[in-house]
C-alpha cells in the first residue's frame, strides 16, 4: 500500500496528474474553439493582404498540417521519455542541434508566442465590442477600453501567480468543442456539404492550386499550436513514459478530428464562395450560427452560445500565450540567453521581470492597433483583424519553423532509440510539412503579410550571431528555484 500511494501523489502529498489531466493541459492551450472560429479566415486567404490561401481547400490543408504534427507528436513524445524540462522545445533543439541553435531557436520561439498573444488580446476587445454592439445594440465601454481591461487581467494573473485546475481546464475546453462540433455537422448536412466532400479536398478549390494549399498549411500548423504542451508535465505525471507519449498523440488526434469537421463546416456553410465567406471574414462561425433570415443556419441564441463559447476560449488562450511566454524569457534569462533583470522574482513567486516585459509588448501593440493604421488590411477589416492577422502569422512562421529544427535535430538527439524506422518516419512527414508551411508563407506572399516571415528570419539569424558570441549556458535547462510551486507546475513554455 505505501509504495502505491507513492506512485499516486507527488511531494507535499499532491496527487499525481493522470493520462485525462495531461490531455486537458494539451488540449485547453490549443485553444481549439477560439483557433477554429478565427483562423479559418487566414487559412482560406480572407486574411492576407496577398489574397493567397487555401480558399475551398482548407481542409485538405488542415490535413496536411496534422499529418505533420502526428509526426511532431511522435517526436515530442519520444523525446519525454529522454528529458523532463520546463522549456520542452528549447531544450528538444539544444539536443539535438547544439546550443548555438537552440538558444536561436528559443529567441524565436518565446518571440512568437509572445507576438501570437499580443495579436490575441485586441482580437478579444473588438471581439467583445462589436459583439455586443451587433447582438444588443449596446457599447458599455469604447473599443480601447476592453483592451485595458483585458490587460488588466492579465497583469493581475501574472502578478499574483495562475493556478489552473486542468481538470476544469478540460470540463470547459471539452463543453465549447462539444457545442461547436455538433453546430458544426449540422451546417455540413443542413448546407447539403455532406454531398460535396471531394471539394473540400481538392487542390483545385484553392485559387492558385497547391500554392495557395501550402501557405494554408502554414495555418494549419497553427492552429496545433500547444499540442506539445503535456510534455512539461512528466514529473507532475503518474507513469511518465506511458501517460505523457500518450496524451500528446491523443491530443492531436482528436483535435485534428475536430479542425477538420470544423473547417469544413464553414467553407461548406458557405458553398465554397469565398466572396461570401469573406463577407463574414471576422468570424465566418457567427454568421453561420445565426437566423436563416440573415443568411445562417440557426438562431439568434445559438449564435451567442458560439459567440460565448469562442470568447471564453480566447480569454484562455490569453492567458496560456502570456505565462507561457514570460516563463519562456524567465527559462533564457536563467540561462543567461537574457539580461539578468528578466530573472527578477516577486514577493509571490512569479517571474515578475519577464512578465512586465511581455506587459510592456502587450500595451506597445493595444497603441499601435488604436492609434496607427500601419498593419491595416485592404477591404475595411477591422484593425485589430488585421493585428492579429500579422501577429499571428508571425507566430506561425516562427513556430513552424522551430518545428522543423526539432525534426531535423531528433535525427541526432533520438538516435539511440529502438524505433529507428518510426523516427526517420516522424522526421520526414513532420519536417516536409514545416517546410512546406515555412515556403508558403514566403512565395510570393505580398506586402504586409510577408513582412511577417521576413522578421521571424531576421530574429533567428540575428540569434544565431548573438549566440555564437555568448558564453555557454550554465545548465542543460534553466533554474526554476524561487518561483512559487504553481509557477513551476504545469506550465506551456
Amino acid at each position: 500500500m505505501a509504495s502505491d500511494k507513492t506512485t499516486k501523489t507527488m511531494l507535499g502529498g499532491k496527487r499525481k496528474l493522470t493520462l485525462i489531466d495531461t490531455i486537458a493541459q494539451s488540449v485547453g492551450l490549443m485553444g481549439p474553439v477560439f483557433s477554429i472560429a478565427f483562423l479559418v479566415p487566414l487559412l482560406v486567404g480572407i486574411g492576407s493582404a496577398s489574397g493567397n490561401g487555401a480558399g475551398g481547400a482548407a481542409p485538405l490543408a488542415v490535413v496536411i498540417a496534422a499529418v505533420g504534427v502526428i509526426g511532431l507528436g511522435w517526436i515530442v513524445a519520444e523525446y519525454t521519455r529522454k528529458i523532463q524540462a520546463a522549456g520542452s522545445l528549447y531544450d528538444y533543439v539544444t539536443d539535438g542541434l547544439g546550443s548555438r541553435i537552440g538558444t536561436a531557436a528559443g529567441w524565436l520561439y518565446y518571440t512568437g508566442i509572445l507576438a501570437l498573444g499580443a495579436g490575441i488580446l485586441p482580437m478579444i476587445g473588438g471581439t467583445i465590442h462589436d459583439t455586443l454592439l451587433g447582438e444588443f445594440n449596446v457599447q458599455p465601454f469604447p473599443y480601447w477600453l476592453w483592451d485595458v481591461l483585458l490587460f488588466a487581467l492579465v497583469a493581475l494573473i501574472m502578478f499574483f501567480g495562475v493556478v489552473l485546475s486542468t481538470r476544469m481546464q478540460l470540463t470547459l475546453a471539452m463543453i465549447s468543442v462539444t457545442v461547436v462540433l455538433i453546430f458544426s455537422i449540422f451546417v455540413i448536412i443542413k448546407s447539403g456539404g455532406i454531398h460535396h466532400v471531394a471539394t473540400g479536398f481538392n487542390p483545385h478549390s484553392s485559387p492558385t492550386d497547391w500554392k495557395g494549399v501550402l501557405f494554408g498549411v502554414l495555418y494549419g500548423v497553427l492552429l496545433f499550436t500547444g499540442f506539445e504542451t503535456s510534455a512539461n508535465l512528466g514529473e507532475e505525471t503518474e507513469n511518465p513514459k506511458r501517460n505523457i507519449p500518450r496524451a500528446v498523440l491523443i491530443s492531436v488526434l482528436v483535435i485534428a478530428g475536430f479542425y477538420v469537421i470544423g473547417t469544413y463546416a464553414q467553407v461548406a456553410g458557405y458553398h465554397f464562395n469565398m466572396s461570401l465567406l469573406g463577407k463574414n471574414a471576422g468570424a465566418p462561425l457567427f454568421g453561420l450560427a445565426g437566423p436563416t433570415s440573415a443568411g445562417g443556419f440557426a438562431s439568434v441564441s445559438i449564435r451567442r452560445l458560439v459567440e460565448l463559447c469562442v470568447v471564453f476560449d480566447m480569454i484562455a488562450v490569453l492567458i496560456g500565450c502570456a505565462v507561457s511566454a514570460s516563463r519562456g524569457i524567465f527559462a533564457l534569462s536563467r540561462d543567461r540567453r537574457l539580461p539578468s533583470p528578466l530573472t527578477k522574482i516577486s514577493r509571490h513567486g512569479t517571474p515578475i521581470g519577464a512578465s512586465n516585459f511581455v506587459l510592456g509588448v502587450y500595451a506597445i501593440v493595444i497603441i499601435l492597433v488604436i492609434n496607427t493604421s500601419v498593419f491595416v488590411l485592404p477591404g475595411g477589416t477591422p484593425e485589430y483583424v488585421s493585428m492579429f492577422s500579422w501577429m499571428s502569422t508571425f507566430g506561425g512562421f516562427a513556430i513552424a519553423a522551430i518545428y522543423l529544427l526539432i525534426s531535423v535535430g531528433a535525427l541526432r538527439g533520438l538516435q539511440s532509440t529502438d524505433k529507428r524506422w518510426a523516427l526517420y518516419a516522424a522526421c520526414l512527414v513532420g519536417g516536409l510539412v514545416t517546410a512546406a508551411a515555412i515556403f508558403g508563407a514566403i512565395y510570393k506572399v505580398t506586402s504586409p503579410t510577408v513582412y511577417a516571415p521576413y522578421a521571424a528570419v531576421v530574429i533567428l539569424f540575428v540569434g544565431l550571431v548573438l549566440a555564437g558570441v555568448m558564453p555557454k549556458a550554465p545548465t542543460g535547462t534553466a533554474d526554476f528555484s524561487g518561483l512559487s510551486e504553481a509557477d513551476q507546475g504545469p506550465i506551456k513554455i
